[in-house]
């Protein structure tokens, strides 16, 4: 059901982690990925927000990455985090220490906490870490807000909430990990893939952590909730790396289906997707690196 989620008038992501820092950048990079997304209004510059999306690996990359690119961390407003993963997750307690403030609001699925892992070599626990316990959350500063739903985080943005309706050839994530229920394991699959959709006079702007759920499956539903057929940008990881051909042609040929104005990706994306987005879209495909600046309307890189 469509809901009227209002416009944003300029949006500017900063990438402040990524796998990849780029040729002789000065900034670091690190497997994981945090982006500081800088939204706001024409009319009402009061009230432009400052998001961050994901934390990265660990705080020091990604606070060391800030201070060079001119950024603070006590300027923000609010974090969301796209799903458990470590890489994506583990400097939230000490930015938000950085940050110095209190009541920032976290927002996540009510999942986040679980146990996931892998056993494609040995057992390996690769959800949120100890040190960023629910606890430790709250006494850094951090609020959080668990849900599973779609949450308005300021007027022409909103968070996705889990992606409940995946296309066929997305229905199971690319990466096999597990979970406990009542002790036993089952599959996880990842329920708590979350996205932000940023909507502007251009189009969509959706701002992905991994797509577990499925860069196609995020997209619909985007354009689901918000009413909105045009995707001027995606913004984020597609997790294609370990992808079969099939499933990276047949995403291609959906996002190309679906007249995507802008793709920049990468962390685990992975070259051979990464390769065949570059020859479809020419120059609308861009490699995500950290320091990597993308403007709405327009774009610009340090």
């Amino acid at each position: 059901m469509k809901t009227d989620y209002g416009f944003l008038d300029t949006l500017k992501v900063t990438v402040l982690m990524d796998d990849y820092a780029g040729y002789d950048s000065g900034l670091l990079s690190q497997h994981g990925v945090s982006y500081l997304i800088e939204a706001g209004y024409r009319q009402d510059k009061k009230a432009d927000r400052t998001i961050l999306f994901d934390t990265g690996q660990s705080a020091g990359p990604v606070l060391g990455n800030m201070k060079l690119l001119g950024k603070e961390p006590r300027d923000l407003d609010l974090v969301v985090l796209s799903h458990c993963h470590y890489d994506h997750t583990g400097g939230l307690v000490k930015i938000l220490e950085a940050s110095d403030r209190c009541r920032i609001p976290v927002i996540a699925h009510p999942s986040i906490f679980r146990p996931n892992y892998s056993v494609k070599t040995a057992l390996r626990l690769v959800g949120m870490g100890p040190e960023n316990s629910s606890e430790a959350i709250r006494k850094a500063g951090g609020e959080m807000l668990l849900t599973g739903e779609p949450l308005l985080l300021m007027p022409g943005a909103v968070s996705t909430g889990e992606i409940r309706e995946r296309v066929q050839f997305e229905a199971s994530p690319t990466l096999s990990l597990l979970t406990l229920q009542e002790g036993k394991q089952v599959p996880d699959w990842m329920a708590d893939d979350t996205s932000i959709i940023f909507i502007m006079q251009e189009g969509l702007v959706i701002i992905t952590g991994c797509s577990h759920a499925g860069i196609i499956s995020i997209v619909e539903t985007a354009v689901r909730l918000t009413g909105v057929n045009k995707v001027a940008a995606i913004i984020g990881g597609f997790h294609l790396i370990d992808a079969k051909d099939e499933r990276i042609d047949k995403t291609i040929e959906n996002l190309i289906g679906m007249d995507v104005g802008q793709i920049h990706t990468g962390h685990c994306t992975g070259l051979k997707a990464e390769a065949r987005l570059l020859d479809r879209f020419k120059d609308r495909f861009e490699k995500l690196r950290t320091g990597l600046v993308i403007k709405l309307p327009g774009k610009e890189e340090v």
